[in-house]
């Protein structure tokens, strides 16, 4: 594959109807890393301001994978609910900087399991996007190879 089809591949959106929920699990992240944020400030800044990038970084994914959901963006949203899972899982198991006390705290906050649930659910529906080829999208890969 040439870096000029790998490029236009990456930029053709997929118009996959699973993006609305997809969105809908990207806002309920964002959403619940805000109510813990003052807390985290105060006990553990660096998890506070992580929270807070998460938190717009999730929203606008949302909007990018509604507006334009290219690999990119189904690719970037995918891994940063990894990375954020991975971070929960780690806070729960090992312990974090300043924030020993989570561990083994799997369920006690509500928040974090919405937070665990929904960044799950894009995960899931991230590789099913990245994994699933439409015809329809390979039909104008191959055009535009043709015309080039």
């Amino acid at each position: 594959m040439t870096p000029a089809r790998t490029t236009l591949s990456n930029a053709v959106p997929l118009r996959s109807p699973l993006r609305w929920l997809a969105a809908v699990g990207l806002v309920a992240a964002a959403v619940s890393h805000m109510p813990p944020v003052q807390e985290h400030l105060e006990e553990a800044p660096w998890v506070g301001v992580s929270f807070i990038v998460l938190g717009v970084v999730f929203s606008m994914l949302a909007a990018v994978l509604l507006m334009r959901d290219t690999r990119l963006a189904w690719l970037g949203s995918g891994v940063l609910c990894l990375a954020a899972v991975v971070g929960y899982v780690l806070s729960r198991t090992v312990g974090l900087p300043q924030i020993g006390d989570d561990v083994g705290n799997w369920t006690g906050e509500a928040m974090g399991v919405l937070a665990i649930t929904s960044e799950g659910l894009t995960i899931v529906l991230a590789l099913f996007a990245l994994l699933h080829r439409p015809q329809r999208r390979l039909r104008i890969v191959q055009q535009v190879d043709a015309a080039a």
